[in-house]
Formats: structure tokens, C-alpha cells, sequence
């Protein structure tokens, strides 16, 4: 599945882009019909639709991914700000722990993001290429 981790890469390079969602799909649809064949793109939807989670938290991080990590931000700088100002090394383990876990949810709801534009864009390509009866 060399080409499902290819697309998600090329959806997490169009999300750095400052631009609504139909025109991350339409620059993304371009590529898509340019580098990979119709039935790969049939494998690469079945393989997300049944890896896409369906669950609440799945579902708010990866639309509030900052929002969601940002009490985890919040520990890391009391952890850190306890630290240095009462001089306790433990605290300083609330500042990694935090800080880890904030970054492993963006990273999380990042990458959901990127599968969601994948799918919605290969959603996209098939109802184009369906011919009306």
C-alpha cells in the first residue's frame, strides 16, 4: 500500500496550505488522477473507509485537534512553571508528559484530517467519472 501512505502524504502537504477544503481537493483530485490508476484509488478508498475511526473522540480530534490539546499545553507550562519556581525536578515530569501527549493528539488529528481529505477527494473523482444514465 505504497500509495496510500503517498496520498496521505500529499493531503498533509495540502493542509499546510491556507485555502478552503474545495480547493485543497481540487489540487489534490489533480494530482490524484495524474499519479494513481483507478483501481488503486478504489483500494486506497476501501482501505480508509474501514480504517476511518467513527467514535466520538475520533471524530473531535480531528476537527478540534488544538482545541483538544490545549489543556495538555496547559499542564506542560504549570508543570514548567512549578518546576523553576518552587525548585521541584518532579514537576518537570507534568512538563514532558504534557507536552508529549499534546503533540501525539495534533499528530493524531493531523493525520485523520489528511485520511478525511484523501477520502472526500476520492469521493469527489469517482462521482465525476460517473457517467449520469
Amino acid at each position: 500500500m505504497a500509495q496510500y501512505e503517498r496520498l496521505i502524504l500529499m493531503a498533509e502537504d495540502e493542509l499546510i496550505q491556507y485555502s478552503t477544503d474545495a480547493r485543497k481537493i481540487e489540487k489534490l483530485r489533480q494530482k490524484i488522477g495524474l499519479s494513481v490508476t483507478p483501481t488503486e484509488q478504489k483500494q486506497v478508498k476501501e482501505a480508509l473507509l474501514a480504517e476511518m475511526p467513527t467514535d466520538f473522540l475520533s471524530q473531535l480530534v480531528e476537527k478540534q485537534r488544538q482545541t483538544v490539546a490545549l489543556p495538555f499545553w496547559g499542564i506542560a507550562g504549570l508543570g514548567l512553571l512549578f518546576g523553576i519556581s518552587l525548585s521541584q525536578p518532579l514537576d518537570y515530569i507534568a512538563t514532558i508528559a504534557g507536552a508529549a501527549i499534546a503533540i501525539a493528539v495534533q499528530k493524531w488529528g493531523w493525520r485523520l484530517q489528511a485520511k478525511r481529505l484523501v477520502l472526500q477527494t476520492l469521493e469527489d473523482i469517482e462521482q465525476l467519472t460517473r457517467k449520469p444514465d
